[in-house]
């Protein structure tokens, strides 16, 4: 696997490749068996597969939030390379913002809705980060996680306003056998609470009306963020102690 640093140093790179399909799994490393089910996907469908690491700075409203984020990199390298990823794009703050973040995508509905409503300008971040990459990278096909699927739905509809070529793919989220939805953030969960965390699941998939879901979940110790349905699915973000965690489920 090659470890490209720069957007220049990506663009030689890519002059070599010819008309080959590019495939880019967009990462901020920690990986666990969820991405790298997006890296299998990605290599059964393109020809090259380009997973990429940054800790986007600009998509955490909470200071404490990304520094307490899981750096893993090392690790995340030899799982890439175990499954056959191509390069790996891993850049810089200042590669990735030379303009300081002056310049940013936003969009105006579905990103005040849900996570967007409690974490303002997370979906700023997200989007603009994602332009950068999709405009650097230039795939053929982009892969994402249904465990973000609000964060999918942006991205999508993202790449259909502004016209990019890139197809955007969404991928079934991966879930240990207790129900608990595969994330960076349950490592950094407490011996209890990881206990506690399939719970979240259950209560959400239970087919309970959304007020006694939220109800159930406060009774079994989590602080709730939302419970709420959109399309067809019952999304919810929920604290345990400091970590907060998503999911969503088809109704």
């Amino acid at each position: 696997m090659k470890i490209i640093r720069t957007p220049n140093e990506w663009q030689r790179e890519r002059q070599r490749m010819g008309s080959a399909t590019v495939g880019l799994v967009p990462t901020m490393g920690a990986l666990h068996a969820g991405h790298l089910s997006l890296i299998r996907k990605c290599r059964s469908e393109n020809s090259i597969t380009v997973a990429s690491i940054f800790v986007n700075p600009t998509q955490f409203n909470n200071k404490q939030d990304l520094s307490a984020y899981p750096r893993t990199f090392e690790d995340d390298c030899r799982l890439l390379e175990q499954e056959g990823t191509d390069i790996l794009f891993s850049p810089d703050y200042t590669d990735m913002y030379p303009d300081d973040f002056r310049y940013q995508i936003r969009e105006t509905e579905l990103s005040t809705r849900l996570c967007g409503a409690t974490r303002p300008g997370h979906f700023d971040g997200v989007l603009t980060v994602v332009m950068k990459l999709l405009t650097i990278i230039g795939p053929t096909r982009a892969y994402f996680g249904e465990k973000d699927y609000q964060q999918f739905l942006l991205i999508k509809g993202m790449a259909e306003a502004f016209f990019l070529p890139t197809q955007i793919m969404d991928c079934p989220l991966v879930r240990e056998a207790s129900g608990l939805a595969l994330s960076s953030r349950n490592r950094l969960l407490s011996e209890a609470d990881r206990r506690k965390a399939p719970k979240f699941y259950q209560a959400l998939s239970s087919g309970k009306p959304l007020d006694e879901i939220q109800q159930l979940l406060e009774s079994d110790g989590f602080t709730v963020d939302y419970v709420e349905e959109y399309d067809g699915r019952v999304f919810g973000a929920v604290f345990l102690e400091e970590v907060r965690l998503i999911d969503n489920v088809k109704r």
